[in-house]
């Protein structure tokens, strides 16, 4: 097996899984994870019914977590991981920083990550071609460091951390005679080299004063704005330039959107917020974690890239008998031993389906091919699950190869294969305080055959008194679940593991006469037929026996 991406792949059975699918997806997530390095991950679709929780608890294996679904969410698509910034950078930083990372949108957060607002190239492009009064960087409260960074500048005199926050920008243009008639207190003067500028503007309580061409400022000019508590900042730009660059040193704050933010979370699923995404002229949505904090961006484009999860399908072939959202994943894998009606994949995909048991003889032949040593849970999980397909070799589905995987496997895990069955399937057959819902979906799976649907659920058991009493209370559940799913029949195999024999419990317009059509039961020379049940001596195996004669029957 070649090595493979980190890439995440879920390794996972059908829906109202038996030991079989829950064993074979921990197996063989195992396998993959020990062949190739990956990351491979086993989930379950379904509840676990008594007989696989014993197994899991005798070998001492969590049992898999439930995967609901596998429709495609944010989380597996590109999310690209913009950085956040602070919401007092400049506008040329933000700028210079959307440049460098070529997208067209920073998120400002806090320190901790929450998300505060959105700054795009088309606001700070607003706050460039927008005409604003000369009081604006104050009203944006601007911060000096802002200033100085923005002017390429030195801080001569003052605090870089104080703000501008009252008065207006003035070029000191005019001789110091006039400059006294439109300087006002708290005002940001622009001026040159020239003493009595400098001097009048200190005077006049000027809160800052930027001085440009690098030129030099005196001492006495220096002590002055100390004493008057003047900013005095010195950038190599000219006045024209200083003019022109200063209003790209206030905070994106000022210009950032902060109200009915457009937020997914990395959960959403793509088919729910693909809408909203469509709906807007925005280029770019940002993204929260688990926590909501955020975390990154995605666009439109990121939807046409999107990929589904990679998923491998163990002891199923079939959409309806896989989790929901099967189409839209990335399919890599199918290993199974049932008839093929296989889910559409979106490329070619590794599909091993051999005429078997049971699923975890195929994994077990997979883990000698590839040359890994099984250790003992492993063992004890693969062996398990072929004593429950095959009924401890009774049913007409176990081969030769079964029957051998599961001797070897048995002693690599320690067990006695007759004493363990017989409490695994005791464990199976204990139904105390189970709903009749619960007995019902403990093993189920639903078929089409041409226009007929059906479902068909089994229970196997030893306990001939225990099936009988479960006759009776299942008939009337038969009718619910056949509304519940739409389908035209509802069967559930009584299984008798010792006799090796059921009875069937029918529902539908003409259920009994199809079973007794398929199995050639003579009602007039003892074949048995009460009402609802029909017996059906032999019968075992939904897989093997039942389905393939009703699909016959429908012909």
């Amino acid at each position: 097996m070649a090595a493979e991406t980190k890439r995440k792949t879920l390794v996972i059975g059908h829906r109202n899984p038996d030991t079989d699918s829950i064993c074979s997806a921990i197996c063989y997530a195992n396998l993959k994870q020990a062949a190739t390095g990956g990351v491979y991950e086993h989930g379950r679709a379904g509840n676990v019914n008594s007989e696989t929780r014993f197994v899991l608890d005798y070998f001492g294996v969590q049992e898999p977590e439930l995967v609901k679904t596998v429709r495609t969410q944010v989380k597996d698509i590109e999310i690209r991981e913009t950085p956040g910034v602070r919401r007092d950078i400049s506008l040329k930083k933000a700028w210079n920083l959307m440049q460098e990372a070529n997208v067209v949108t920073l998120a400002a957060v806090t320190d901790g990550g929450v998300l505060e607002g959105l700054i795009t190239v088309g606001d700070i492009t607003k706050s460039y071609m927008n005409v604003y009064d000369s009081s604006i960087l104050s009203k944006a409260v601007t911060q000096y460091s802002n200033i100085v960074e923005t002017l390429e500048a030195d801080m001569v005199i003052g605090d870089e951390k104080e703000y501008f926050k009252n008065g207006k920008v003035l070029i000191a243009a005019a001789n110091p005679d006039m400059m006294e008639f439109y300087i006002e207190k708290g005002d940001l003067v622009i001026l040159g080299n020239r003493y009595e500028s400098q001097l009048c503007a200190i005077e006049m309580e000027a809160s800052c004063i930027i001085v440009c061409e690098g030129a030099g400022v005196s001492m006495t000019i220096k002590k002055l704005a100390q004493e008057r508590g003047c900013t005095i900042i010195a950038t190599p730009y000219d006045t024209y330039t200083a003019a022109r660059l200063i209003n790209q040193s206030m905070p994106i704050s000022y210009f950032m959107k902060t109200e009915h933010l457009i937020t997914f979370d990395e959960e959403d699923f793509i088919d729910d917020i693909k809408d909203v995404m469509t709906s807007k002229r925005h280029r770019d949505f940002p993204i929260l974690d688990k926590n909501g904090l955020y975390k990154g961006m995605i666009s439109r484009r990121n939807l046409l890239g999107a990929r589904g999860k990679a998923v491998i399908m163990v002891d199923h072939n079939e959409k309806g008998q896989a989790v929901d959202g099967i189409e839209n994943a990335d399919i890599r894998e199918i290993i199974d031993h049932h008839k093929l009606a296989a889910v559409s994949t979106i490329s070619p995909v590794y599909f091993r389906n051999q005429p078997l048991g049971c699923t975890a003889t195929i994994i077990y032949q997979m883990y000698q091919e590839a040359g890994i040593a099984i250790e003992k849970k492993i063992a004890g999980l693969l062996c398990s699950a072929i004593i429950s397909d095959t009924l401890l070799f009774r049913s007409p589905t176990c081969t030769a190869v079964d029957r051998a995987a599961a001797e070897k496997l048995a002693q690599t895990a320690g067990i006695q294969l007759e004493e363990y069955a017989g409490k695994m399937f005791a464990a199976a057959s204990n139904l105390k305080g189970k709903t009749d819902q619960e007995i019902f979906y403990q093993d189920f799976k639903r078929f089409e055959a041409g226009k007929l649907s059906f479902g068909v659920g089994q229970i196997s058991s030893v306990n001939a008194g225990e099936l009988s009493e479960l006759r009776d209370r299942l008939l009337p559940y038969l009718q619910v679940a056949r509304k519940e799913h739409g389908t035209d029949m509802m069967f559930f195999m009584l299984t008798n593991i010792l006799t090796e024999s059921t009875d069937l419990l029918c529902d539908g317009v003409g259920a009994e006469q199809l079973i007794i059509k398929a199995f050639h039961v003579d009602t007039e020379n003892g074949g048995q037929v009460q009402g609802q049940v029909v017996s059906l001596p032999g019968v075992v195996s939904r897989k093997k026996q039942l389905v393939p004669g009703i699909m016959i029957a429908e012909e």
